[in-house]
């Protein structure tokens, strides 16, 4: 029998992640001898931190910061997949979306020269997307980005007119356009295709002390991201009861904005991780070079997910 254990997790607010579907379920405590404490963050940054000050032990992290918390000696590691393409731009009512400006991403951010765009913390991958996109396309010192700690603190920034434009997740798009009409200018296909927008981090200590209760949760996460997917009514339900801030049409609505949910770790949601692996030390983010074996193992995803992944079912 499995000694008792207390399995401390650390998670956002994002709606569409499994955190708030095992919440809701209570999947994690028919674990025989198993204690769990969920802890809310306000991006994926300070989880790292908090990872690396062993006050979480399993965390739901987009891969930028993971990233840059490895190349700082944190001993973590990303054993699952959850979703891509989690970044989606939005502006005012009155702004121009890619499709209106022939596919021109340039012309996009045009429109925003000498403001701000709102963006999760510094160093999340939302943060990461839009100061390289700034950068590709010659937009450096025209266009401020301001971080905010909390994601939640975007739409009303928006609706104030403290910022022109934001970029963040499919949560904050439906957000900000109830909060003032907001519409999603570059979706997140056009942003970064296949971009990690969170995986299963877990600390090295627990994947090598206690790899069966890792095999364990990452089944359960499987079984949840399945439920969103196949089942988006009954998750929606769930998580509207389980944060009771937000409606079940709200969370419908945030469902089918990047239906890019599984569990696994194709080829390429890793080489989409790697991709970032330069920007990050291009931005001064990182010092080192990290390999994939330095970010990734795949060995237990790869026992409980056989098969095609469904993340573009």
């Amino acid at each position: 029998m499995r000694e008792n254990k207390t399995l401390r997790i650390g998670h956002l607010s994002t709606f569409y992640h499994t955190s708030f579907i095992l919440m809701g379920t209570r999947w994690l405590e028919e674990i025989p001898g198993l204690t769990v404490e969920w802890k809310m963050f306000g991006g994926g940054p300070a989880i790292v931190e908090a990872l690396s000050k062993n006050e979480v032990d399993i965390g739901y992290i987009g891969l930028p910061p993971v990233i840059i918390g490895i190349d700082r000696g944190v001993p973590i590691i990303c054993v699952g997949g959850g979703h891509v393409e989690g970044t989606v731009m939005i502006g005012g009512p009155d702004s121009r979306t890619l499709d209106e400006l022939g596919g021109n991403i340039e012309a996009v951010l045009e429109q925003f020269k000498g403001g701000t765009i709102g963006c999760p913390p510094s160093g999340s991958i939302h943060d990461v997307i839009i100061r390289d996109l700034i950068a590709k396309h010659h937009q450096a010192g025209s266009i401020e980005v301001k971080n905010y700690p909390w994601a939640d603190f975007i739409p009303d920034a928006l609706a104030d007119g403290e910022v022109a434009a934001a970029i963040g997740t499919p949560p904050l798009s439906v957000a900000a356009g109830r909060a003032c009409g907001a519409k999603v200018v570059v979706p997140p296909s056009a942003l970064w295709p296949w971009n990690p927008s969170y995986g299963i981090i877990v600390s090295r200590d627990l994947l090598t002390g206690l790899a069966g209760l890792v095999e364990d949760f990452l089944r359960l996460h499987e079984d949840a991201s399945n439920l969103i997917r196949d089942e988006p009514g009954r998750a929606a339900r769930l998580v509207a009861e389980m944060i009771e801030v937000v409606d079940e049409d709200f969370i419908r609505e945030v469902y089918p904005i990047s239906p890019r949910y599984c569990a696994a770790l194709p080829r390429e949601y890793i080489e989409s991780t790697m991709a970032f692996v330069p920007v990050l030390k291009g931005l001064g983010y990182i010092e080192r070079e990290l390999e994939e074996a330095d970010i990734f193992d795949t060995s237990l995803i790869e026992t409980i997910h056989d098969g095609e992944n469904h993340y573009f079912l």
